[in-house]
């Protein structure tokens, strides 16, 4: 009898679990990640009102760097689906106040000069009345197109800076060359910069340069892979696979890398639902990282939405991931929490706590909200 009794429990306690894991799993009801997402924001904004001004750290840099470029990307996001006057007028005027322009001008090739060129695309879709706000960065990108070298994006963040760009103005267009550019771009950072590349198919994961190569190792022996530097690479082929057309010759290229890094990312979540700085070595400055994290996210939501990732392998990561964002990394003022400053490795900008306020806030902010949309528009 005191067996059965034993055995009772256990099943009843099994059942509890078991319905607590599948609450756990729940999509959050639009409001509540509408909400968040919002409270995140307006602490930015309040903070940064004036979006004039440029930053201070080591030297001065204009606002229109590709942090902030980052950070209108998200908020452009976030009014796709809740289109509040505020957030475009926000946008707008930081779009015109730099006249549509980059840092570095016209004849700049750098993706981070690049970046804020993405927003400036989104914005002129919206209301395509003035060609004079797409003329500064075509005529930056056509200079690319236009010339043989393919060897611009050497680290791998400038993959997420500039790649969208090529695929937004060949949908605008219907110009092939946009598209066949950005593949010559991208297949040579993938697969022949530095040594041999920086992606390891073997792994699905990408080495942030070639400073990171083999034989460059972690502590504990196994390949450097940088989780934000990965997050870029992801969230950059998300939004490539948003624009360009079915018919693209490299699209199912495209989502094989997207599906391969998709299985690397679920093999090295955290338990907590974070993902480590460091994907493959949590001794190395381990510890819980938004910025990363949101961005797999966001990669992760949308690749359930568009059919893309089974949902039922992949709906439980992403949103434990979220989750986990909204709980412990979201401040009750906003404040945004654990993301890792501007650097290029897990030693970099550290430590990262809860409370640790980044040299840059604006791109963690971004990619919190590209994640954020793509949860809230779930179903």
């Amino acid at each position: 009898m005191k067996k059965l009794s034993i055995l009772f429990c256990t099943a009843v306690l099994a059942c509890s679990l078991s319905k607590q894991e599948v609450q756990a799993q729940a999509l959050p009801e639009q409001k509540e990640t509408l909400q968040s997402l919002i409270k995140v924001n307006d602490y930015f904004m309040k903070k940064h009102a004036d979006y004039t001004l440029p930053s201070f750290r080591d030297n001065i840099r204009p606002s229109n760097i590709w942090t902030r470029g980052v950070y209108y990307e998200g908020l452009m996001a976030l009014y796709g689906i809740y289109p509040r006057e505020d957030y475009y007028r926000y946008t707008y005027d930081w779009a015109a106040y730099h006249k549509w322009g980059m840092r570095n001008g016209n004849t700049t090739r750098n993706a981070d000069d690049q970046c804020c060129g993405q927003v400036y695309i989104d914005l002129y879709n919206l209301c395509p009345s003035d060609p004079g706000m797409l003329r500064n960065i075509k005529a930056s990108i056509d200079m690319v197109v236009n010339t043989p070298q393919v060897n611009d994006w050497w680290w791998v963040d400038a993959i997420q800076m500039a790649m969208p760009i090529y695929a937004k103005l060949g949908k605008m267009s219907g110009e092939q060359k946009y598209y066949d550019k950005m593949w010559d771009l991208y297949s040579y950072t993938r697969n022949t910069h530095g040594e041999a590349g920086m992606y390891n198919a073997k792994e699905g994961l990408w080495w942030r340069d070639h400073d990171f190569d083999p034989p460059y190792k972690e502590p504990n022996g196994k390949n450097c892979y940088w989780s934000r530097g990965n997050g870029w690479v992801y969230a950059a082929l998300v939004r490539v696979l948003n624009e360009i057309p079915a018919t693209e010759v490299h699209r199912q290229d495209y989502i094989n890398d997207f599906l391969t890094m998709s299985k690397a990312l679920k093999q090295c979540q955290r338990k907590d639902g974070f993902w480590n700085v460091s994907l493959h070595d949590e001794s190395n400055f381990g510890g819980k990282e938004t910025s990363g994290t949101a961005l797999f996210v966001y990669g992760m939501a949308w690749g359930v939405r568009n059919g893309l990732l089974d949902r039922k392998e992949y709906l439980p990561i992403l949103l434990k991931a979220w989750n986990a964002m909204t709980k412990e990394a979201v401040h009750p003022n906003g404040f945004l929490g654990y993301v890792q400053g501007t650097g290029k490795e897990p030693k970099d900008s550290q430590p990262v706590t809860y409370t640790s306020v980044p040299d840059f806030e604006d791109y963690g902010v971004g990619c919190f909200l590209l994640a954020g949309t793509e949860v809230y528009k779930l179903k």
